[in-house]
Order: C-alpha cells, then sequence, then structure tokens
C-alpha cells in the first residue's frame, strides 16, 4: 500500500527553520506497531497520524521511540496540510486525540494559524539536585507540570548556554525538561530536553508552551505574550493564556511530498 506523507516546518516562516514533523492522513487507522515503525523511519521529533471521522480528525503522534500525550508542532503541520492539501472549507479545524481530548486549529491572516489546547497546571517544586546536575544550571525556581519539569533562570543568555547531560536526562521521571528566561526581543525564552522520548534537544515545542503560558502570564501580569524557542533551527509563537485553555500561534511552510510503501 502507498501512503501519501508530508513534511512540514512548523513554527516558522523559513525553510530549515522551526520543527519539522511528518503527517500521514490516514483512511483508517494503521496497526499501532507499524505506525511506531514509520515514525522511527521517519527519525523525526514528531510523526503525527491523522483520520477523519465525520467532522473531526482523530490524531495521534509519535516520537521515534514512543507515542506521546500531545504535541503541538505536528499539531500545526497537520492543520497546515489539510488546509492547504485537502481542500478543508471551514477556517477551524476540530480535532480529538485519545490521550488529550479536543483540540481546535484555527486559520488566521497571513499565514497564521492558532492551537487551542489545554493548559498543563505546573506547581512549584523545591530544586532537585539530580535535575540541577543534568542540566548543568541551578534555576532560580523549579515546577512541575503533568510530564515535565520547567527550569526558570534569570536570562535568555543563561539559557543559551545550558550544555545538558543526557545521560543524567534520560534517568529522570519525566517526559522532558523545559529551561526558560525573560526574552531579549519576545516576553520569554525556552529550551526543551527529551531524550527519554529519542528527542535530545526538540527546536520548537508547542506543548511546553501549556505549561509555560500559565507560569509567565502571572510573572508579567498579562495574558498575550511572544515566544521563542531557542534551538539551532529557532521557533516563533505567540501564546495567550485563557486559563484552562492556552491558544499558541504559529506559522508553517512544507519541505516534502511523497510516498511511503507500507
Amino acid at each position: 500500500m502507498k501512503q501519501k506523507i508530508y513534511q512540514i516546518d512548523a513554527f516558522t516562516d523559513q525553510l530549515f527553520g522551526g520543527n519539522p514533523a511528518a503527517v500521514c492522513i490516514l483512511d483508517t487507522w494503521l496497526e499501532n506497531e507499524l505506525m511506531q515503525k514509520i515514525a522511527e523511519e521517519n527519525n523525526l521529533a514528531e510523526t503525527a497520524f491523522a483520520v477523519q471521522k465525520g467532522e473531526t480528525y482523530e490524531l495521534r503522534w509519535f516520537t521515534p521511540e514512543i507515542e506521546v500525550d500531545l504535541c503541538g508542532h505536528a499539531t500545526l503541520a497537520t492543520a497546515f496540510v489539510l488546509f492547504n492539501y485537502y481542500a478543508v472549507a471551514e477556517n477551524t479545524i476540530q480535532f480529538y486525540s485519545p490521550r488529550s481530548g479536543e483540540l481546535t486549529v484555527k486559520k488566521g491572516a497571513n499565514g497564521w494559524m492558532t492551537l487551542d489546547f489545554p493548559t498543563d497546571p505546573i506547581v512549584a517544586i523545591r530544586n532537585i539536585t539530580e535535575l540541577d546536575n543534568a542540566i548543568g544550571l541551578t534555576p532560580t525556581q523549579t515546577l512541575k507540570g503533568k510530564t515535565d519539569y520547567v527550569m526558570v533562570y534569570n536570562s535568555q543568555q543563561e539559557v543559551e548556554a545550558i550544555s545538558p547531560n543526557f545521560h543524567l536526562l534520560n534517568q529522570l521521571d519525566c517526559r522532558g525538561v523545559i529551561a526558560t528566561a525573560p526574552g531579549d526581543e519576545v516576553d520569554f525564552v525556552s529550551r526543551f530536553f527529551a531524550p527519554k522520548c529519542g528527542i535530545p534537544e526538540d527546536p520548537v515545542t508547542g506543548s511546553a508552551h501549556t505549561s509555560l503560558s500559565p507560569y509567565w502570564s502571572k510573572v508579567l501580569k498579562k495574558t498575550k505574550m511572544t515566544a521563542k524557542q531557542l534551538s539551532k533551527r529557532r521557533g516563533d509563537l505567540v501564546c495567550e493564556y485563557l486559563g484552562d485553555r492556552v491558544k499558541i500561534s504559529g506559522k508553517a511552510v512544507p519541505y516534502l511530498i511523497g510516498e511511503i510503501d507500507i
């Protein structure tokens, strides 16, 4: 069977920027093992699979190692594919994730798309020595969300200088670790490390901003914020904190359209 596949750079308006995701729009669901093998073969941070069910698209995400609960950049990439190659007439696409519930993506002006995701409630905790050692820099504050740790620093320069020990990070009981600080030209910046998911450093992590948005909204005393992820590829986002939901906006550009034999 031949299956069309797309590779999209998400949270950027520049080719080779942002976070690349593979997207497969399926007629029916494949076996879990096969979807995992496709994701492993793609060797990208995420491969998204979607199946239309009436007015909704069921959506799942796989790293090269595991299926994950939520992925922002691959959701943005899937919406880009549907808006541009599947003649979706509406400006809003309704997604449903078995692990994260209802998600929407709305098409705006000038190439912007907006994700509507559930907020990840985070709580302040004591600094963890093993975590500090893995990152290599003690934060001013440590917080914990549903799946990730958040480490807060004083400056963008500190976050840019982090060189983590991935062996130590891989031993931590979490999906990933987010390092964040106030930005020089944006409201806040971040980096995201997730070696346990097969992603040493993720280029741009939409789901991390469901944790970062409530924190920075409280600190900055504003609900709409600009953000930049400081990976080598970089990524630009606009976040709006709405209590139990977060709107995360970004752009996307196509890199590849092809077919795989399965």
